[in-house]
C-alpha cells in the first residue's frame, strides 16, 4: 500500500488494507429506487416546500436546506430526534453542524433561557454582568486573552479578518482552496469551486464569484507548507492573515498531516501574518476547548459560534491581547445591537455547565465505538471507503485512499456519497445534504441511537454487493 503522511494524532482516520471497486448500474438503479421511496414517503413536505417556495427562494430559509425534489421539512424536535410534517420519527446526525450540541431542547438551556424570559430581560443594549460572567468562562475555557461576541459565524470570521487588518496594516489574506467561512466577500473566495475554473493542483487559481469583490485572496491547498511557504516569499509583507479551519468540515471531513498546524504557525509567524482559526464548527464538538487546544497550535484569533449557543444565535471572536486591542484603540470598531444579550449570554452559560468533559469524552466514546463497527463493515464487504473522525463528529469518505486537500474531497465518489446519505434519509436518519455524510454525537445521542445508523450501514453494504 502508499505510505501516506502520517495524520494529525489528535485527530482519527482508518484506512481499509483492500477493497474491491462498486457496481455502478448497481448504484444508478439503487440511487432511482431511493429516490422512489422518498418521494413516496413525504408527500407533506413535498406540499410545504411548494408553499414555501412562493415566499422563500428555494422554499428555505438558509440556501444549504433546499435539495431536490424538495427537502424534509421538520415540525417539532427534542433531545437527538426529529419529527417531520409527514409524522416520520427522523435521528437527527446533523445536530444544526455542531449547534444543537447539547441536544433539541436540553432541559438545563430551557431553564436558563426561561429564567432570561421571566426575570432578567432580552436586550439591554447596555454593559451587563451576565455578558461579563460568559466571556470570563469563554476567556478561561478556550485560552483567549480577550473576545467580543456576535450572532454569527460569518460575522464573527468578518471581525476576525478587518481585526488582522487593523493589526498588521495589511489588506490581503490566504485561505484553504475549497475551504467555506460563512458569507463574507472575501473568503466566498474558491468555496467548492468547479475543477475546470480553478487550474492545476500545483498552482490553484482562485475562483471569485461575479458577485463578490473579494480584494487580494491567495488560495492554497490544505497541508501543502510548501506551497503556502511559497505564497508567503513572495507575498508576505501584503498578507494579514492565513484564515483556515483546523481540521475542514465542510469537505466531510480533513483532517491536518502531523506537524501541518505547527508548520503554518511557524510560517506565518516568519512573515509577520496573523493565524486565524475558524473553529465555528469544530469549537466544543472537538473538546472542552475546542480544536485549538485539542491540536496543540494557539492562533492569534478564533471565530467561535454553533456548538457554544444551545441552539441560540451566538457567535465570538477573541484570541490574542495584542490583537484584539485594536477595538480597545479604535483602529477596528466593532458594534452589534444584539451583541452579548442575556437570553444568548443565558444559553451559553447553560452549554458551559452542560459540556463538562465527561459528558463530551462519553460522547465522543459512543462515537469512536460507532466509527469502529463501521470499519469493519467496510472490511467486510471491501467497500472502497474509509472514515475520518475529530471529537464527537465523524464521517465515512467513499474513497479507499485519505482525503487530504480539496482536490482529494472531488475525486471521490460522490454518486455512491448520494446513495449513502439518502438510504439513511429514507430509513429515519437525517445526515446533513451535500454528499459529505458527517454525523455529529451530541450530549443526548446513546449507543443505542448509533447503533441504527451501524444497521443502515451493513444493509446499505448488503445491497451494494447483492
Amino acid at each position: 500500500m502508499t505510505a501516506w503522511p502520517a495524520h494529525d494524532p489528535a485527530t482519527r482516520r482508518w484506512l481499509p488494507e483492500s477493497f474491491t471497486p462498486l457496481n455502478r448500474e448497481r448504484i444508478e438503479a439503487l440511487l432511482a429506487k431511493e429516490w422512489e421511496r422518498f418521494s413516496a414517503q413525504t408527500p407533506n413536505s413535498a406540499e410545504h416546500n411548494a408553499r414555501a417556495s412562493k415566499t422563500l427562494p428555494l422554499g428555505v430559509t438558509s440556501s444549504f436546506q433546499h435539495w431536490d425534489p424538495h427537502p424534509i421539512s421538520i415540525a417539532k424536535a427534542r433531545g437527538a430526534w426529529l419529527t417531520d410534517v409527514d409524522g416520520r420519527q427522523l435521528l437527527d446526525l446533523s445536530m444544526g453542524f455542531g449547534a444543537m450540541l447539547v441536544g433539541h431542547l436540553n432541559p438545563t438551556v430551557v431553564e436558563h433561557v426561561d429564567h432570561a424570559l421571566r426575570e432578567v430581560g432580552t436586550l439591554f443594549v447596555t454593559p451587563s454582568p451576565v455578558s461579563t460572567e460568559v466571556a470570563e468562562l469563554f476567556q478561561e475555557r478556550f485560552h483567549l486573552d480577550m473576545l467580543r461576541f456576535t450572532q454569527s459565524g460569518t460575522e464573527s470570521i468578518m471581525y476576525a479578518v478587518r481585526a488582522a487588518r487593523a493589526y498588521t496594516g495589511r489588506k490581503a489574506i490566504i485561505k484553504i482552496e475549497g475551504g467555506y467561512h460563512g458569507g463574507y466577500d472575501a473568503l466566498q473566495v474558491s468555496v467548492k469551486p468547479a475543477l475546470a475554473d480553478i487550474g492545476p493542483a500545483e498552482s490553484p487559481i482562485p475562483d471569485v464569484p461575479f458577485d463578490v469583490e473579494a480584494g487580494t485572496v491567495y488560495v492554497v491547498p490544505f497541508n501543502n507548507l510548501d506551497y503556502l511557504r511559497g505564497i508567503l516569499a513572495t507575498h508576505g509583507s501584503e498578507v494579514a492573515a492565513i484564515v483556515m479551519e483546523p481540521v475542514i468540515e465542510n469537505l466531510a471531513i480533513v483532517v491536518p498531516d502531523e506537524g501541518y498546524l505547527a508548520g503554518v504557525r511557524a510560517a506565518a509567524d516568519e512573515h509577520g501574518a496573523l493565524l486565524i482559526f475558524d473553529e465555528v464548527k469544530t469549537g466544543l464538538t472537538a473538546g472542552y476547548a475546542g480544536a485549538s487546544q485539542r491540536l496543540g497550535v494557539q492562533p492569534d484569533l478564533v471565530t467561535l459560534a454553533k456548538s457554544i449557543g444551545g441552539g441560540l444565535p451566538l457567535a465570538a471572536f477573541g484570541g490574542k491581547r495584542h490583537v484584539m486591542e485594536v477595538v480597545v484603540d479604535g483602529r477596528m470598531a466593532h458594534f452589534g445591537t444584539y451583541n452579548g444579550n442575556p437570553l444568548v449570554m443565558a444559553a451559553a452559560k447553560a452549554v458551559h455547565e452542560v459540556c463538562t468533559h465527561e459528558a463530551l469524552d462519553k460522547a465522543e466514546e459512543i462515537n469512536v465505538g460507532v466509527l469502529d463497527a463501521v470499519d469493519a463493515i467496510i472490511t467486510e464487504f471491501e467497500l472502497p471507503a474509509h472514515t475520518v473522525a475529530l471529537g464527537v463528529k465523524g464521517c465515512i469518505t467513499w474513497s479507499p485512499t485519505p482525503v487530504r486537500n480539496y482536490r482529494d474531497y472531488k475525486a471521490t465518489d460522490f454518486g455512491v456519497a448520494e446513495l449513502s446519505w439518502l438510504w439513511g434519509v429514507n430509513r429515519g436518519i437525517l445526515t446533513p445534504p451535500g454528499l459529505d455524510e458527517q454525523w455529529l454525537v451530541s450530549l443526548a445521542h446513546t449507543r443505542a441511537d448509533m447503533d441504527q445508523l451501524v444497521t443502515d450501514f451493513r444493509e446499505l453494504a448488503e445491497a451494494l454487493r447483492a
